[in-house]
């Protein structure tokens, strides 16, 4: 086994949310009158603490503005939240990798709050052994969450591998000093992944199941 600890973000990598997140974001500005981000503008968020992502999904938004846009935003996400599926297969291969013998974390944007009703919701929690949220640490990119998940687990960057859809959760790694797996099915495409050199970056949850199997 390379990687003991094996660390995966959730919104685009493991739960297919990017698209409800995105439309989440400009409902809440359309609700406003603010103005409403393209989608390139607003995925490119996805990842990132709910503070840090709205700032740059709506520049200019005013403090007095941010408890509103907050509450919007999680008004309309929460109306699609329980009905968010995981990714064909996701659930399947988090069960092989824990029995392969990998501690599974979760590094994620999500408020702890929003992570633990993920879970609830897919019933994902049994697998894995510790995870951290924006609302507990710094968020991405720095490298506060996958230096506490190491600390806790008891392993090191030479034995870590952190597997995100976005720059955010590679540029984490990086500052970490931990390798990294990106897929391109989530939330950055394939280049903006690719010019932050992952070990591999893969297209589905098949191709990234076989990928961990040989690799990890």
């Amino acid at each position: 086994m390379r990687f003991e600890l094996l660390v995966f973000d959730w919104d685009g990598t493991l739960i297919d949310s990017a698209g409800t997140i995105v439309h989440c974001i400009q409902s809440a500005c359309r609700d406003l009158g603010l103005p409403v981000p393209d989608d390139a503008r607003a995925s490119h968020v996805i990842g990132l603490g709910l503070h840090d992502a709205l700032a740059y999904a709506v520049p200019g938004l005013s403090p007095a503005d941010y408890g509103s846009m907050v509450a919007r935003y999680r008004k309309h996400f929460l109306e699609r939240d329980a009905s968010i599926p995981l990714f064909a297969g996701a659930a399947e291969m988090l069960s092989e990798l824990r029995d392969r013998g990998h501690v599974l974390a979760i590094a994620t944007g999500k408020s702890r709050a929003g992570l633990e009703r993920a879970l609830g919701n897919t019933g994902l929690a049994p697998l894995f052994s510790s995870s951290r949220c924006a609302d507990q640490c710094a968020s991405k990119p720095a490298p506060d969450m996958l230096l506490e998940l190491m600390d806790e687990l008891g392993t090191g960057a030479g034995n870590t591998l952190m597997i995100g859809d976005t720059a955010h959760d590679l540029q984490m790694a990086e500052h970490a000093g931990v390798p990294a797996v990106a897929v391109s099915y989530g939330a950055h495409d394939r280049s903006e992944l690719a010019a932050r050199a992952p070990l591999a970056c893969v297209d589905s949850i098949e191709e990234l199941g076989q990928w961990l199997k040989r690799n990890a």
